[in-house]
């Protein structure tokens, strides 16, 4: 019996790592407030601990637990209601309105929450480092701490931004919905800028004992897979693919001990041959079209690594053409430095440090690793 207790609270455990944030996506859209969510979501969990080790995890755990956080929220209002009508009302609407909505697709078809929450954490009324600090928060359930190391900030301001986020969102009403395919052109730029950035926090984590998070990485993927489906433009395509390339590179990154392997000397038959070829794919369409973007540039960066057979195969020159196609459309002393590495790659060590000496004395690097 007492096996049986332990298996189900890992189980709990596990569920939590794996679908807590698809339960919250879910448990905003039916109580249509961040805060109340959240803590609707742990009571949630709270109770899967007290009762799936004695009842057992049911068949559908984020149906049941989706269903609990509102029942939950429902009676943490009601209990509120004594001291603010207000919520009375509130709990009156939530029952009527989410009886029977719980995986309701929205009018577009799509029935991922997640996406819907992207959106609402990317909406245009919020500043850029607010929708960055909320996504990776809500979406992603990174800590305060993980997500101030990840955009150089302080915890104490970061929380500051998140609360301050939150707040926008309810008093400005933002409508937690994917928006009309009209509106998604203006909307998508930021959207892609967070889904890459949850993609790097995965692929080199900025904390943790592991070098990288795959699970935080292949939460990216999946969320560019649902917009490449939602809206399949170039620049959707370009960040599918550089992720892709990217991804499967991963199982040769880091040896036995976890220390990262670079990429000259990565045993390249472990490389995912599935992820590169559909990344490559991805990219012959996206680069040629007038459409393309950094994101499709750098896909085809990593496309000429991934396809190379060996490092002597890499075609160098190519790379240093399509650094400076990027230096074009988002010039950046990042960018001139990974041109500068192409070049001496290219023409001898001689020319890229010239060219890295120039950027270090500008000081635009001082701070960079």
């Amino acid at each position: 019996m007492k096996d049986q207790e332990d298996a189900a609270r890992e189980r709990v455990g596990t569920i939590y790592a794996s679908e807590s944030r698809r339960v919250l996506a879910t448990l905003i859209r039916i109580l249509g407030d961040f805060d109340l969510a959240e803590e609707a979501l742990h009571e949630a969990f709270a109770a899967a601990l007290q009762r799936w080790p004695h009842a057992g995890v049911p068949d559908s755990p984020r149906a049941w637990l989706v269903s609990t956080g509102r029942n939950k929220a429902i009676d943490a209002l009601r209990r509120r209601a004594r001291f603010d009508a207000a919520s009375e009302e509130l709990a009156r609407r939530i029952e009527e309105t989410s009886a029977n909505g719980i995986g309701s697709d929205d009018a577009e078809g799509l029935s991922d929450d997640r996406l819907r929450l992207v959106f609402t954490c990317c909406h245009p009324a919020l500043s850029p480092d607010a929708q960055v600090a909320l996504t990776l928060r809500e979406v992603c359930g990174l800590t305060t701490e993980e997500i101030a190391r990840a955009v150089l900030a302080t915890p104490s301001a970061l929380a500051q931004r998140i609360v301050r986020a939150k707040a926008k969102i309810r008093e400005a009403r933002i409508p937690y919905q994917v928006p009309s395919r009209a509106e998604i052109p203006d909307r998508l730029d930021a959207v892609l800028e967070v889904v890459y950035l949850v993609f790097n926090e995965g692929y080199a984590a900025t904390a943790g004992d592991s070098l990288t998070r795959p699970n935080l990485s292949a939460e990216a993927i999946r969320l560019g897979r649902l917009l490449a489906e939602l809206l399949p433009e170039t620049e959707v395509q370009g960040l599918l693919a550089l992720m892709l390339l990217h991804e499967s590179r991963r199982g040769a990154r880091t040896d036995e001990r976890g220390d990262l392997v670079l990429l000259d000397d990565q045993d390249r038959s472990q490389w995912n041959a599935a992820l590169i070829k559909e990344g490559a794919a991805l990219v012959r369409r996206a680069i040629a079209s007038p459409d393309r973007g950094p994101f499709t540039v750098q896909a085809a960066v990593a496309a000429i690594h991934a396809e190379a057979r060996s490092p002597r195969d890499t075609d160098w020159n190519e790379i240093v053409g399509l650094y400076d196609v990027l230096h074009c459309m988002r010039p950046s002393p990042v960018v001139e430095l990974n041109r500068a590495a192409a070049i001496a790659m290219r023409d001898g060590p001689a020319a890229g440090l010239t060219l890295v000496d120039a950027i270090l004395e500008r000081g635009d690097l001082a701070d960079y690793r």
